[in-house]
Protein backbone atom coordinates (compact mmCIF):
# COMPACT_ATOMS: atom_id res chain seq x y z
CA UNK A 1 0.00 0.00 0.00
CA UNK A 2 1.28 3.45 -0.66
CA UNK A 3 2.01 6.14 1.72
CA UNK A 4 -1.11 8.48 2.78
CA UNK A 5 -1.17 11.03 4.38
CA UNK A 6 -2.17 10.38 8.36
CA UNK A 7 -6.10 10.61 9.08
CA UNK A 8 -8.08 10.56 12.33
CA UNK A 9 -8.26 6.39 12.07
CA UNK A 10 -4.30 6.31 12.13
CA UNK A 11 -1.77 5.82 14.62
CA UNK A 12 0.92 8.14 16.37
CA UNK A 13 3.66 7.41 14.26
CA UNK A 14 5.57 9.48 16.68
CA UNK A 15 4.98 7.33 19.65
CA UNK A 16 7.64 5.41 20.45
CA UNK A 17 6.39 3.33 23.45
CA UNK A 18 3.04 2.88 22.86
CA UNK A 19 1.73 -0.34 23.63
CA UNK A 20 0.95 -2.91 21.04
CA UNK A 21 -2.71 -2.84 19.80
CA UNK A 22 -4.50 -5.75 20.60
CA UNK A 23 -5.50 -8.21 17.47
CA UNK A 24 -7.71 -7.23 14.79
CA UNK A 25 -11.23 -8.36 15.33
CA UNK A 26 -12.51 -10.60 12.72
CA UNK A 27 -15.05 -8.93 10.30
CA UNK A 28 -17.77 -10.82 9.59
CA UNK A 29 -17.43 -10.59 5.60
CA UNK A 30 -13.93 -12.75 5.86
CA UNK A 31 -16.18 -15.77 7.16
CA UNK A 32 -18.10 -15.34 3.79
CA UNK A 33 -14.55 -15.14 2.03
CA UNK A 34 -15.44 -18.38 -0.64
CA UNK A 35 -18.60 -19.30 -0.04
CA UNK A 36 -20.74 -19.81 -2.76
CA UNK A 37 -24.34 -17.71 -2.20
CA UNK A 38 -27.46 -19.37 -3.75
CA UNK A 39 -29.00 -16.40 -5.74
CA UNK A 40 -32.29 -16.98 -4.33
CA UNK A 41 -30.87 -15.79 -0.95
CA UNK A 42 -29.68 -12.85 -2.39
CA UNK A 43 -33.33 -12.07 -4.35
CA UNK A 44 -34.84 -12.62 -1.08
CA UNK A 45 -33.15 -10.02 0.69
CA UNK A 46 -33.15 -7.48 -1.73
CA UNK A 47 -37.07 -7.90 -1.81
CA UNK A 48 -37.16 -6.29 1.42
CA UNK A 49 -36.02 -2.98 0.01
CA UNK A 50 -38.45 -3.59 -2.45
CA UNK A 51 -41.40 -4.47 -0.43
CA UNK A 52 -40.69 -1.33 2.39
CA UNK A 53 -40.38 0.72 -0.40
CA UNK A 54 -43.48 2.54 -0.47
CA UNK A 55 -43.72 3.20 2.66
CA UNK A 56 -40.79 5.41 2.61
CA UNK A 57 -41.86 6.88 -1.01
CA UNK A 58 -45.75 6.78 -0.92
CA UNK A 59 -46.68 7.39 3.03
CA UNK A 60 -44.01 9.61 4.10
CA UNK A 61 -42.58 11.59 1.36
CA UNK A 62 -44.86 12.33 -2.24
CA UNK A 63 -48.07 11.23 -1.48
CA UNK A 64 -50.15 10.21 2.20
CA UNK A 65 -48.24 12.93 4.04
CA UNK A 66 -47.89 15.71 1.53
CA UNK A 67 -50.88 15.48 -0.50
CA UNK A 68 -53.43 14.90 2.38
CA UNK A 69 -51.94 14.90 6.00
CA UNK A 70 -50.82 18.07 5.43
CA UNK A 71 -53.23 19.38 3.50
CA UNK A 72 -56.83 21.84 3.79
CA UNK A 73 -58.64 18.42 4.75
CA UNK A 74 -57.40 18.57 8.45
CA UNK A 75 -58.19 22.41 8.84
CA UNK A 76 -60.89 23.82 10.60
CA UNK A 77 -63.31 23.67 8.36
CA UNK A 78 -63.96 27.87 9.05
CA UNK A 79 -60.21 28.20 8.54
CA UNK A 80 -60.23 25.81 5.88
CA UNK A 81 -63.39 28.05 3.80
CA UNK A 82 -60.91 31.25 4.08
CA UNK A 83 -59.02 30.10 1.22
CA UNK A 84 -55.44 29.57 0.41
CA UNK A 85 -55.02 33.87 0.35
CA UNK A 86 -55.86 34.39 3.94
CA UNK A 87 -52.88 34.54 6.62
CA UNK A 88 -54.96 32.30 9.37
CA UNK A 89 -55.09 29.47 6.04
CA UNK A 90 -51.55 29.72 5.73
CA UNK A 91 -51.08 29.11 9.29
CA UNK A 92 -53.63 26.38 9.94
CA UNK A 93 -51.46 24.33 6.98
CA UNK A 94 -48.31 25.45 9.00
CA UNK A 95 -49.40 23.86 11.82
CA UNK A 96 -50.06 21.07 10.38
CA UNK A 97 -46.63 20.39 8.85
CA UNK A 98 -44.90 21.28 11.93
CA UNK A 99 -47.24 18.88 14.02
CA UNK A 100 -46.13 16.40 11.65
CA UNK A 101 -42.61 17.41 12.14
CA UNK A 102 -43.34 16.90 15.74
CA UNK A 103 -43.73 13.57 15.44
CA UNK A 104 -41.21 12.34 13.51
CA UNK A 105 -39.17 14.24 16.09
CA UNK A 106 -40.52 11.94 18.60
CA UNK A 107 -39.72 8.87 16.11
CA UNK A 108 -36.23 9.95 15.65
CA UNK A 109 -35.71 9.89 19.57
CA UNK A 110 -36.81 7.02 19.58
CA UNK A 111 -34.75 5.35 17.10
CA UNK A 112 -31.87 7.24 18.45
CA UNK A 113 -32.32 5.39 22.28
CA UNK A 114 -33.68 1.75 20.88
CA UNK A 115 -32.00 1.26 17.61
CA UNK A 116 -28.16 0.10 18.68
CA UNK A 117 -29.40 -1.39 22.14
CA UNK A 118 -32.33 -3.70 20.58
CA UNK A 119 -29.45 -4.55 17.47
CA UNK A 120 -27.22 -5.57 20.40
CA UNK A 121 -29.71 -7.56 22.23
CA UNK A 122 -30.30 -9.23 18.53
CA UNK A 123 -26.73 -10.20 18.43
CA UNK A 124 -26.57 -11.66 21.72
CA UNK A 125 -29.78 -14.32 20.93
CA UNK A 126 -29.17 -14.47 17.46
CA UNK A 127 -32.71 -13.67 16.56
CA UNK A 128 -31.98 -10.75 14.25
CA UNK A 129 -35.15 -12.18 12.04
CA UNK A 130 -37.31 -12.04 14.72
CA UNK A 131 -36.61 -8.45 15.38
CA UNK A 132 -36.97 -8.23 11.15
CA UNK A 133 -40.44 -10.01 11.36
CA UNK A 134 -41.44 -7.55 14.81
CA UNK A 135 -40.56 -4.50 12.75
CA UNK A 136 -41.93 -5.18 9.66
CA UNK A 137 -45.06 -6.74 10.69
CA UNK A 138 -45.60 -3.60 13.01
CA UNK A 139 -45.18 -1.40 10.14
CA UNK A 140 -47.97 -3.20 8.20
CA UNK A 141 -50.57 -2.62 10.96
CA UNK A 142 -49.88 1.04 11.18
CA UNK A 143 -49.88 1.27 7.21
CA UNK A 144 -53.40 -0.71 7.62
CA UNK A 145 -53.93 1.48 10.59
CA UNK A 146 -54.00 4.53 8.20
CA UNK A 147 -57.57 3.58 6.88
CA UNK A 148 -59.02 5.27 10.04
CA UNK A 149 -57.82 8.41 9.42
CA UNK A 150 -60.55 10.16 7.67
CA UNK A 151 -60.53 13.94 6.77
CA UNK A 152 -61.50 15.40 9.09
CA UNK A 153 -59.09 17.57 12.03
CA UNK A 154 -59.79 15.08 15.02
CA UNK A 155 -58.24 12.49 13.09
CA UNK A 156 -55.09 14.55 12.39
CA UNK A 157 -52.99 13.74 15.28
CA UNK A 158 -54.24 9.76 14.66
CA UNK A 159 -52.06 9.99 11.02
CA UNK A 160 -49.04 11.60 11.94
CA UNK A 161 -48.60 9.01 15.45
CA UNK A 162 -49.02 6.06 13.08
CA UNK A 163 -46.49 7.76 10.33
CA UNK A 164 -44.23 8.38 13.48
CA UNK A 165 -44.68 4.82 15.19
CA UNK A 166 -44.54 3.26 11.21
CA UNK A 167 -41.11 5.05 11.21
CA UNK A 168 -39.44 3.93 14.18
CA UNK A 169 -40.90 0.42 13.30
CA UNK A 170 -39.16 0.37 9.74
CA UNK A 171 -35.81 2.02 11.06
CA UNK A 172 -35.65 -1.20 13.96
CA UNK A 173 -36.48 -3.67 11.02
CA UNK A 174 -34.07 -2.06 8.51
CA UNK A 175 -31.17 -2.34 11.44
CA UNK A 176 -31.67 -6.01 10.93
CA UNK A 177 -31.98 -6.50 7.81
CA UNK A 178 -28.81 -4.72 6.79
CA UNK A 179 -26.74 -6.53 9.19
CA UNK A 180 -28.35 -9.73 7.54
CA UNK A 181 -26.67 -8.66 4.25
CA UNK A 182 -23.57 -10.58 5.70
CA UNK A 183 -26.09 -13.83 4.86
CA UNK A 184 -25.78 -13.20 1.23
CA UNK A 185 -22.82 -11.53 0.54
CA UNK A 186 -18.57 -12.11 0.23
CA UNK A 187 -16.36 -10.00 -0.02
CA UNK A 188 -16.20 -9.77 -3.54
CA UNK A 189 -20.22 -9.43 -3.82
CA UNK A 190 -20.87 -6.91 -1.28
CA UNK A 191 -21.36 -4.12 -3.20
CA UNK A 192 -23.35 -5.52 -5.80
CA UNK A 193 -25.87 -7.25 -3.36
CA UNK A 194 -25.65 -3.25 -1.54
CA UNK A 195 -26.81 -1.80 -4.79
CA UNK A 196 -29.01 -4.84 -5.70
CA UNK A 197 -31.26 -3.74 -2.40
CA UNK A 198 -31.18 -0.03 -2.91
CA UNK A 199 -32.15 -0.63 -6.59
CA UNK A 200 -34.78 -2.62 -6.32
CA UNK A 201 -36.15 -0.53 -3.15
CA UNK A 202 -36.46 2.84 -5.75
CA UNK A 203 -37.96 0.25 -8.48
CA UNK A 204 -40.87 -0.13 -6.29
CA UNK A 205 -41.16 3.31 -5.08
CA UNK A 206 -41.25 4.00 -9.14
CA UNK A 207 -44.11 1.52 -9.61
CA UNK A 208 -46.41 2.62 -6.56
CA UNK A 209 -46.09 5.95 -7.86
CA UNK A 210 -46.99 5.16 -11.09
CA UNK A 211 -50.29 3.45 -10.04
CA UNK A 212 -51.09 6.59 -7.58
CA UNK A 213 -50.22 8.68 -10.82
CA UNK A 214 -52.41 6.50 -13.32
CA UNK A 215 -55.01 6.30 -10.45
CA UNK A 216 -55.26 10.32 -10.26
CA UNK A 217 -55.42 10.34 -14.10
CA UNK A 218 -58.47 8.17 -14.42
CA UNK A 219 -60.08 9.95 -11.46
CA UNK A 220 -59.65 6.54 -9.19
CA UNK A 221 -62.23 4.99 -11.80
CA UNK A 222 -65.52 5.96 -10.53
CA UNK A 223 -64.44 5.06 -6.87
CA UNK A 224 -65.54 7.96 -4.19
CA UNK A 225 -63.03 10.28 -3.22
CA UNK A 226 -64.51 12.28 0.07
CA UNK A 227 -63.47 11.74 3.57
CA UNK A 228 -59.77 10.90 2.25
CA UNK A 229 -61.24 7.53 0.68
CA UNK A 230 -58.40 7.51 -2.17
CA UNK A 231 -55.70 7.99 0.34
CA UNK A 232 -56.86 5.40 2.93
CA UNK A 233 -56.87 2.89 -0.25
CA UNK A 234 -53.66 3.62 -0.68
CA UNK A 235 -52.15 3.07 2.84
CA UNK A 236 -54.08 -0.18 2.59
CA UNK A 237 -52.79 -0.86 -0.99
CA UNK A 238 -49.09 -0.15 0.38
CA UNK A 239 -49.37 -2.22 3.52
CA UNK A 240 -50.74 -5.37 1.11
CA UNK A 241 -47.95 -4.52 -0.69
CA UNK A 242 -44.76 -5.21 1.94
CA UNK A 243 -46.77 -8.17 3.03
CA UNK A 244 -46.61 -9.41 -0.78
CA UNK A 245 -42.40 -9.49 -0.99
CA UNK A 246 -40.99 -8.36 2.23
CA UNK A 247 -41.33 -12.04 3.68
CA UNK A 248 -38.75 -13.90 1.36
CA UNK A 249 -36.14 -12.32 3.62
CA UNK A 250 -37.56 -14.35 6.40
CA UNK A 251 -38.33 -17.57 5.24
CA UNK A 252 -34.94 -18.02 2.56
CA UNK A 253 -32.06 -15.74 4.45
CA UNK A 254 -29.98 -17.94 6.74
CA UNK A 255 -29.63 -16.62 10.40
CA UNK A 256 -26.81 -15.20 11.43
CA UNK A 257 -25.47 -17.53 14.45
CA UNK A 258 -25.75 -15.16 18.02
CA UNK A 259 -22.69 -13.33 18.88
CA UNK A 260 -20.21 -15.94 21.20
CA UNK A 261 -18.93 -15.15 24.57
CA UNK A 262 -22.05 -12.30 24.80
CA UNK A 263 -23.59 -12.59 27.93
CA UNK A 264 -27.47 -11.52 27.92
CA UNK A 265 -28.23 -8.37 30.24
CA UNK A 266 -31.13 -7.00 30.85
CA UNK A 267 -32.48 -4.23 28.78
CA UNK A 268 -31.28 -0.81 30.63
CA UNK A 269 -27.93 -3.15 31.34
CA UNK A 270 -27.55 -3.23 28.23
CA UNK A 271 -26.71 0.64 27.46
CA UNK A 272 -23.80 -0.26 29.83
CA UNK A 273 -22.72 -2.76 27.81
CA UNK A 274 -23.14 -0.65 24.60
CA UNK A 275 -20.90 2.40 26.01
CA UNK A 276 -18.15 -0.01 26.15
CA UNK A 277 -18.37 -1.50 23.10
CA UNK A 278 -18.10 2.56 21.28
CA UNK A 279 -15.20 2.65 23.65
CA UNK A 280 -14.01 -0.97 22.16
CA UNK A 281 -14.45 0.31 18.33
CA UNK A 282 -12.72 3.58 19.73
CA UNK A 283 -9.83 1.21 21.20
CA UNK A 284 -9.70 -1.21 18.19
CA UNK A 285 -11.92 -0.30 15.22
CA UNK A 286 -10.93 3.08 14.94
CA UNK A 287 -11.67 3.23 10.66
CA UNK A 288 -15.51 2.25 11.65
CA UNK A 289 -15.95 4.66 14.45
CA UNK A 290 -14.88 7.64 12.72
CA UNK A 291 -16.52 6.12 9.12
CA UNK A 292 -19.58 6.12 11.24
CA UNK A 293 -19.48 9.63 12.79
CA UNK A 294 -18.56 10.94 8.68
CA UNK A 295 -21.41 8.67 7.35
CA UNK A 296 -24.01 10.87 10.12
CA UNK A 297 -23.16 13.92 8.43
CA UNK A 298 -23.39 13.21 4.58
CA UNK A 299 -26.22 10.19 5.40
CA UNK A 300 -27.82 13.35 6.70
CA UNK A 301 -27.64 15.97 3.37
CA UNK A 302 -28.51 12.75 1.23
CA UNK A 303 -31.55 12.56 3.36
CA UNK A 304 -32.42 16.41 2.47
CA UNK A 305 -31.87 15.88 -1.12
CA UNK A 306 -35.16 13.92 -1.12
CA UNK A 307 -36.96 15.39 1.58
CA UNK A 308 -36.73 18.96 0.25
CA UNK A 309 -36.54 18.74 -3.35
CA UNK A 310 -40.48 17.94 -4.19
CA UNK A 311 -40.68 21.71 -2.53
CA UNK A 312 -37.83 23.06 -4.51
CA UNK A 313 -39.64 21.52 -7.81
CA UNK A 314 -43.15 22.84 -6.79
CA UNK A 315 -42.37 26.61 -5.11
CA UNK A 316 -39.28 27.37 -6.64
CA UNK A 317 -39.56 26.09 -10.34
CA UNK A 318 -43.44 26.04 -10.15
CA UNK A 319 -44.25 22.61 -10.78
CA UNK A 320 -47.97 21.58 -10.00
CA UNK A 321 -48.17 18.05 -7.85
CA UNK A 322 -48.97 15.92 -11.01
CA UNK A 323 -45.55 16.98 -11.83
CA UNK A 324 -44.10 16.98 -9.08
CA UNK A 325 -44.80 13.03 -8.89
CA UNK A 326 -43.70 12.36 -12.80
CA UNK A 327 -40.49 13.71 -11.59
CA UNK A 328 -40.29 11.72 -8.79
CA UNK A 329 -41.18 8.74 -10.68
CA UNK A 330 -38.22 9.74 -13.25
CA UNK A 331 -35.66 10.50 -10.23
CA UNK A 332 -36.63 6.91 -8.94
CA UNK A 333 -36.03 5.74 -11.98
CA UNK A 334 -32.48 6.96 -12.59
CA UNK A 335 -31.57 6.24 -8.96
CA UNK A 336 -32.38 2.47 -9.26
CA UNK A 337 -30.78 1.90 -12.49
CA UNK A 338 -27.01 3.98 -11.15
CA UNK A 339 -27.55 1.93 -7.72
CA UNK A 340 -27.33 -0.84 -8.98
CA UNK A 341 -24.93 -0.02 -11.85
CA UNK A 342 -22.47 1.25 -9.37
CA UNK A 343 -22.43 -1.49 -7.19
CA UNK A 344 -20.15 -3.28 -9.53
CA UNK A 345 -17.85 -0.15 -9.05
CA UNK A 346 -17.86 -0.64 -5.17
CA UNK A 347 -16.89 -3.91 -5.62
CA UNK A 348 -14.09 -2.80 -8.26
CA UNK A 349 -12.65 0.28 -6.87
CA UNK A 350 -14.19 0.33 -3.48
CA UNK A 351 -16.87 1.92 -1.48
CA UNK A 352 -14.94 4.85 -0.42
CA UNK A 353 -13.78 6.08 -3.47
CA UNK A 354 -17.72 5.16 -4.44
CA UNK A 355 -18.75 7.48 -1.74
CA UNK A 356 -16.16 10.59 -2.22
CA UNK A 357 -17.23 10.33 -6.14
CA UNK A 358 -20.76 10.69 -5.89
CA UNK A 359 -20.56 13.30 -2.70
CA UNK A 360 -18.53 15.68 -5.11
CA UNK A 361 -20.92 15.26 -7.62
CA UNK A 362 -23.89 16.36 -5.68
CA UNK A 363 -21.91 19.33 -4.13
CA UNK A 364 -21.66 20.57 -8.05
CA UNK A 365 -25.19 19.75 -9.16
CA UNK A 366 -26.41 21.29 -6.30
CA UNK A 367 -24.49 24.54 -6.69
CA UNK A 368 -25.51 24.76 -10.61
CA UNK A 369 -29.58 23.94 -9.31
CA UNK A 370 -29.25 27.29 -7.30
CA UNK A 371 -27.01 29.49 -9.81
CA UNK A 372 -28.72 28.31 -13.05
CA UNK A 373 -32.01 28.77 -11.61
CA UNK A 374 -33.00 31.31 -14.04
CA UNK A 375 -33.09 29.24 -17.11
CA UNK A 376 -36.05 27.57 -16.00
CA UNK A 377 -37.06 23.96 -15.16
CA UNK A 378 -35.11 22.43 -17.57
CA UNK A 379 -32.11 23.14 -14.96
CA UNK A 380 -34.17 21.46 -12.51
CA UNK A 381 -35.11 18.13 -14.32
CA UNK A 382 -31.04 17.62 -15.09
CA UNK A 383 -29.56 19.05 -11.88
CA UNK A 384 -32.50 17.14 -10.11
CA UNK A 385 -31.92 14.05 -11.62
CA UNK A 386 -28.24 13.93 -11.68
CA UNK A 387 -28.36 14.19 -8.08
CA UNK A 388 -31.06 11.49 -7.98
CA UNK A 389 -28.60 9.04 -9.77
CA UNK A 390 -25.80 10.00 -7.44
CA UNK A 391 -27.93 9.60 -3.84
CA UNK A 392 -28.55 5.90 -3.96
CA UNK A 393 -24.90 4.90 -5.20
CA UNK A 394 -23.28 6.51 -2.06
CA UNK A 395 -26.29 5.26 0.54
CA UNK A 396 -25.32 1.51 -0.77
CA UNK A 397 -21.48 2.15 -0.71
CA UNK A 398 -22.30 3.46 2.41
CA UNK A 399 -24.10 0.13 3.42
CA UNK A 400 -21.32 -1.93 2.02
CA UNK A 401 -18.62 -0.16 3.48
CA UNK A 402 -20.04 -0.63 6.95
CA UNK A 403 -20.21 -4.07 6.06
CA UNK A 404 -16.60 -4.38 5.17
CA UNK A 405 -15.36 -3.34 8.67
CA UNK A 406 -18.14 -4.67 11.23
CA UNK A 407 -16.72 -7.37 13.06
CA UNK A 408 -18.28 -10.90 13.42
CA UNK A 409 -21.09 -11.15 15.79
CA UNK A 410 -21.69 -7.67 15.85
CA UNK A 411 -23.52 -7.05 12.65
CA UNK A 412 -27.04 -5.71 14.08
CA UNK A 413 -25.19 -3.40 16.79
CA UNK A 414 -23.48 -1.66 14.71
CA UNK A 415 -26.01 -0.90 11.99
CA UNK A 416 -27.47 -0.13 15.03
CA UNK A 417 -25.47 2.68 15.95
CA UNK A 418 -25.33 3.45 12.25
CA UNK A 419 -29.03 3.94 12.41
CA UNK A 420 -28.60 6.01 15.65
CA UNK A 421 -25.31 8.56 14.39
CA UNK A 422 -28.06 9.24 10.97
CA UNK A 423 -30.42 10.10 13.70
CA UNK A 424 -27.70 11.80 16.07
CA UNK A 425 -27.28 14.59 13.40
CA UNK A 426 -30.68 14.34 10.95
CA UNK A 427 -30.88 18.11 12.63
CA UNK A 428 -28.28 19.56 10.57
CA UNK A 429 -29.88 19.33 7.01
CA UNK A 430 -33.26 21.09 7.80
CA UNK A 431 -31.80 23.49 10.52
CA UNK A 432 -29.72 24.99 7.61
CA UNK A 433 -32.49 24.72 4.97
CA UNK A 434 -34.60 26.91 7.74
CA UNK A 435 -32.01 29.14 8.48
CA UNK A 436 -30.73 30.07 4.97
CA UNK A 437 -34.53 30.51 3.95
CA UNK A 438 -35.26 32.81 6.51
CA UNK A 439 -32.43 35.15 5.96
CA UNK A 440 -32.45 35.14 2.09
CA UNK A 441 -36.50 34.81 2.11
CA UNK A 442 -36.39 32.32 -0.77
CA UNK A 443 -36.92 28.60 -0.88
CA UNK A 444 -33.92 28.32 -3.70
CA UNK A 445 -31.07 29.30 -1.27
CA UNK A 446 -32.69 26.26 1.31
CA UNK A 447 -30.30 23.76 -1.16
CA UNK A 448 -27.36 25.87 -0.34
CA UNK A 449 -28.24 24.48 3.64
CA UNK A 450 -28.16 21.05 2.19
CA UNK A 451 -25.25 21.07 0.19
CA UNK A 452 -23.30 22.72 2.94
CA UNK A 453 -23.96 19.43 4.67
CA UNK A 454 -22.81 17.28 1.80
CA UNK A 455 -19.61 19.27 1.85
CA UNK A 456 -19.04 19.14 5.28
CA UNK A 457 -19.80 14.95 5.03
CA UNK A 458 -17.76 14.54 2.08
CA UNK A 459 -14.38 16.55 4.10
CA UNK A 460 -14.83 14.13 6.81
CA UNK A 461 -14.91 11.27 4.44
CA UNK A 462 -11.53 11.89 2.64
CA UNK A 463 -9.81 11.39 5.85
CA UNK A 464 -11.53 7.93 6.30
CA UNK A 465 -9.46 5.08 5.35
CA UNK A 466 -10.89 2.65 2.32
CA UNK A 467 -12.49 -0.72 3.68
CA UNK A 468 -10.50 -3.92 2.98
CA UNK A 469 -10.80 -5.24 0.10
CA UNK A 470 -10.87 -8.83 -0.28
CA UNK A 471 -7.00 -8.87 -0.34
CA UNK A 472 -6.38 -6.21 1.92
CA UNK A 473 -5.23 -7.82 5.68
CA UNK A 474 -4.11 -4.30 6.93
CA UNK A 475 -5.96 -4.05 10.24
CA UNK A 476 -7.54 -1.05 11.70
Amino acid sequence: MTDAPRRPDAPDSGSTSAPQSPPAPTMGLELQEGVRIPRRQVISWALWDWGTQPFNTVILTFVFTAAYLTTESFLDPAVAALGPGDPAYQRGLADLTSGVGLWNTLAGILILVLAPVLGQRADATGRRKAWLAGGTVGMVLCMLALWFVEADPAYFVLGAALIGLGSVLNEIAGVNYNAMMVSVATPKTVGKVSGLGWGLGYVGGILALLFVLVARAADWWGMPTDNGLAFRVIAVGCALWTLAFAWQVLAFVPELPPTKGRAKVGFFASYVVLFRDVQGLWRNARRTFWFLLASAVFRDGLSGVFAFGAIIGGVSFGFSADQVIVFGIAANLVAGVSTILVGFADDRFGPRSVILSTLSIIVVAGLAVVFLRDLGPIVYWVGGLILSACVGPAQAASRSYLARVTPAGKESEIFGLYATTGRATSWMSSLLWTITIAATGATIWGTLGIVAVVLFGLVLMWFVREAPSPTDAVAD
